[in-house]
């Protein structure tokens, strides 16, 4: 019994982390938004997440690389929009220019990088919300 109530106990503080690392993630990527400019663009901070995603130009995001410089290209955050009744169904749209990415200093780096990342983790969330909540709909929809 002890080692059920022990994974119980592991399970809720694992759960309880998250969720205060994702408080402190949404809260990081909204300093971000003001701070990179992205909110000249986007005026409301929620916007953000109906994008089906949010790349980077200029420099990596792979792990084995992360960081690192891109020569000759430019730093630039791309929102990707999807809409299935256009004719062309992906829509890149720049919400960030920053320049040559070699001339990007340290800080700025890190700041364009952990927008992009927190984002994505904070889309992740979102993402897993909807599925939760669209199976619990299917199972109140079709009785088992």
């Amino acid at each position: 019994m002890s080692s059920a109530l022990d994974r119980l106990k592991n399970l809720t503080a694992q759960i309880s982390s998250y969720e205060l690392e994702r408080k402190s993630n949404l809260k990081r990527v909204e300093e971000l938004y003001q701070k990179l400019r992205i909110a000249d663009k986007i005026e409301v901070f929620e916007d953000l997440f109906t994008y089906k995603a949010i790349n980077l130009s200029g420099l990596s995001l792979a792990d084995e690389d992360l960081g690192a410089i891109k020569e000759g290209k430019y730093a630039q955050i791309i929102a990707i929009i999807y809409d299935k009744n256009a004719k062309v169904k992906n829509k890149n749209i720049s919400l960030g220019y920053y320049g040559r990415a070699e001339k990007l200093s340290t800080v700025q780096k890190n700041e364009i990088i952990s927008f992009v990342l927190g984002w994505r983790f904070e889309k992740s969330f979102r993402t897993l919300e909807h599925y939760h909540n669209l199976i619990a709909e299917l199972k109140t929809a079709i009785p088992e």
